[in-house]
């Protein structure tokens, strides 16, 4: 969520689901700590003006966009308009027992609509996640009410926005609803308090088993209650009701702590110092209290919370609670659990990992060229034209540079042959039986067969048929091959180093050493040309012309590869082998090295026998 937009205040806090929280329940626990109180009237259940008693205007006040408000809250917003027009509606020509019906169900009718903030464990009980992730002074209200030294009374807003923090603290236990009341009480121990698990643990040997952690119990006593007061309380005691004479539920002490505080006059259950009122109401009428001073939380019909700490003092209906804070800090319980905030955050980078993940996945299916299962343009001709079934067949891929070695020798020396288009993805058995490593390219002869192109390229000037290859005399011959193994060791693996690197600088490192290689390559052709040695294609010539080919049709769009030098040595060579007639007659269009090489130029894994040995380190396969 956003938090740079700028922060105003509300007049109104923002409201919440109502099914709430703690109130103090009217039993005789209650009584006994009513009676406690009379005693020590500066005790925890004093209010704003108390020296004990924090309010919510105690802490620095928090401010909210408006913006940042969810629409549910926004209706809330209006219903509260709603209700309070309603309390205005005269009662003066109504019966008291029309009154009475009324009253009740507009105060059920308020109940019904009030869903607490507590109603569902999802983000530790809390209905809406608060926008605020980051709001001011979280530190000193972690503090505040992770101690809960007095007792606390906060908006709805400020407790919307800081409970989320210290969720992890406590761990809910039970929840007290009143029947005539609009408020709803909700207990609370520390978390280090320990439970046994709630789920016994399953025989099923099929069901998968759940990952527990085992906790020491015990380590911590410390009890809060929670007390959420809605605003048809003050509906409850309306003026309207008092005239007819109604019986109103009091909001004594007990039931909302620090009013004896607000006002001193009035005795601990809210009726002593009002006997003149009393006199003139009929008799078993309890006196309604005063409305909440201004600055109160819920002082304009509001909703708000209370939190105080109840173990040991009875107020939660037991006795038997040891009293004091907590026996260890707040670090440990952020330690032992994350709080609703964290965890909602850990699940927004969870879910956006996995949408920025979905959503790169698409975006590479979308972008990402496959590889060609046929050759195209002049190469898909010469494929068509050799087609036929003969006895000696080359199994090879159109992309492929090493077969296209083999085949540029077929097409130069004019031998008869069968073209066999290969997926090197799924390879046939035929080829498995000539090479069971399944690379191409490989030469079926009859009954014999072999691979690896060079050999097969030796192969074929041993057959005597169409012009040599390897010409001239034994020296001749020797140095074609001195260069031929230069060219595998040296310019074919820094060609794909250059393709596969992945790092910026390290590719200009391999380009530079590819350079260095054809500049080492060209000192040692002839030097008129054009081809290695001289006017004709040779066979050094054929072992290099696959990769001068995809200098310019994978190399320059994948690496920014740059032309040849006009007018250079380099350029003559690589203009005789574009437009050399068997060259050409092995040659697929553009877009098939481009769409072919993509996978190379990304590195994807599992590309090919040969990616993976240049990741490696290792000689060509």
């Amino acid at each position: 969520m956003d938090n740079s937009e700028p922060l105003h205040s509300l007049d109104i806090p923002r409201p919440l689901a109502p099914d709430s929280l703690s109130c103090v329940a009217e039993d005789a626990s209650t009584l006994a700590a009513a009676q406690e109180l009379e005693q020590q009237p500066q005790s925890i259940q004093g209010h704003a003006t108390s020296d004990n008693a924090v309010d919510a205007h105690s802490l620095p006040p928090l401010h909210l966009d408006s913006a940042s408000i969810d629409p549910y809250a926004s209706q809330q917003l209006e219903g509260n308009g709603d209700h309070l027009s309603r309390t205005a509606e005269p009662y003066s020509a109504l019966s008291r027992d029309e009154v009475t019906a009324s009253l009740q169900q507009r105060h059920q009718t308020e109940t019904e609509n009030d869903v607490s903030i507590f109603a569902s464990k999802e983000n530790g009980y809390l209905r809406d996640m608060m926008s605020v992730l980051d709001p001011p002074d979280l530190d000193l209200w972690r503090e505040r009410l992770f101690n809960v030294d007095e007792t606390l009374v906060l908006s709805e807003e400020q407790f919307r926005t800081y409970f989320p923090h210290v969720d992890n603290v406590y761990s809910h236990r039970s929840t007290q609803h009143y029947k005539r009341k609009p408020l709803v009480s909700h207990y609370w121990d520390c978390r280090l308090k320990g439970r046994p698990p709630g789920t016994p643990k399953s025989d099923d040997p099929n069901k998968k088993k759940r990952k527990r952690t085992a906790r020491q119990r015990d380590l911590c006593d410390v009890k809060i209650k929670i007390t959420e007061y809605f605003p048809a309380y003050g509906e409850m005691i309306g003026p309207d009701a008092i005239a007819h004479g109604l019986e109103t539920p009091t909001l004594s002490s007990e039931s909302l702590p620090g009013v004896n505080t607000l006002y001193p006059g009035r005795g601990h259950l809210g009726v002593e110092q009002q006997s003149s009122s009393q006199d003139n109401q009929p008799f078993g009428v309890l006196t309604p209290n005063p409305p909440l001073p201004e600055g109160h939380p819920g002082a304009n019909g509001q909703r708000f919370f209370t939190v105080q700490r109840v173990n040991g003092n009875g107020a939660n209906g037991k006795n038997d609670g040891v009293g004091g804070g907590h026996r260890h800090s707040l670090e440990e319980s952020d330690r032992v659990k994350k709080n609703s905030v964290q965890r909602y955050l850990l699940k927004e980078a969870k879910e956006q990992k996995k949408a920025t993940a979905r959503t790169m996945s698409a975006q590479n299916q979308q972008s990402q060229r496959t590889y060609h299962t046929k050759a195209t343009g002049q190469a898909a001709v010469t494929a068509a034209e050799h087609a036929g079934d003969h006895e000696l067949k080359l199994y090879g891929s159109c992309f492929c540079p090493f077969v296209q070695r083999v085949w540029i020798a077929l097409e130069a020396k004019g031998i008869p042959y069968q073209y066999i288009e290969v997926d090197p993805y799924q390879k046939p058995p035929e080829l498995l039986e000539v090479n069971p490593r399944g690379l191409v390219p490989a030469l079926r002869h009859g009954n014999w067969g072999s691979y690896e192109s060079s050999v097969l390229m030796e192969y074929l000037e041993d057959l005597n048929v169409g012009p040599p290859l390897l010409q001239g005399n034994a020296q001749l011959r020797a140095h074609c091959r001195l260069w031929t193994d230069f060219i595998n060791r040296h310019v074919v693996p820094n060609f794909y180093r250059v393709l596969q690197e992945q790092n910026d600088q390290k590719q200009i490192l391999n380009a530079q050493e590819l350079k260095d290689a054809l500049a080492t390559l060209v000192s040692a052709a002839n030097p008129e040309g054009p081809f290695f040695l001289g006017p004709n294609l040779s066979f050094v010539d054929v072992q290099i012309a696959p990769w001068v080919l995809r200098l310019s049709r994978a190399l320059k769009p994948y690496r920014g590869w740059p032309d040849p030098e006009a007018g250079s040595r380099w350029a003559t060579w690589v203009n005789a082998i574009e437009d050399n007639e068997h060259i050409k007659a092995t040659v697929s269009t553009n877009e098939l090295y481009l769409d072919s090489y993509e996978r190379y130029a990304q590195n994807r894994p599992n590309t090919s026998q040969l990616a993976n040995a240049i990741n490696s380190g290792r000689g060509l396969p």
